[in-house]
């Protein structure tokens, strides 16, 4: 089984959800976002240039993902050093 890798930062309460190899620095050529309204928050795919989904922003993180994933990602912010 494949491991996500996430990134979050307490203090913009903002998390990244990366679905590529964490050896490979893959970049985003096209970044889509979902309707805020329609997801009750605003969270963006991002795309490579092969048109594959790898990663996904998530802002208003601890509204929208678990604690447990929170908790167990790396973190950004001071609080996370």
């Amino acid at each position: 089984m494949a491991d996500v890798g996430v990134t979050y930062d307490k203090t913009e309460n903002a998390a990244y959800v990366y679905l590529t190899d964490p050896q490979v620095r893959t970049k985003s050529s096209r970044m889509y976002p979902c309707d805020p309204v329609g997801v009750g928050g605003m969270i963006n795919l991002d795309f490579d240039e092969q048109g594959r989904l790898i990663g996904i922003e998530v802002l208003a993180a601890s509204s929208k993902l678990s604690e447990y994933l929170l908790e167990s990602s790396e973190r950004l912010d001071a609080e996370g050093a």
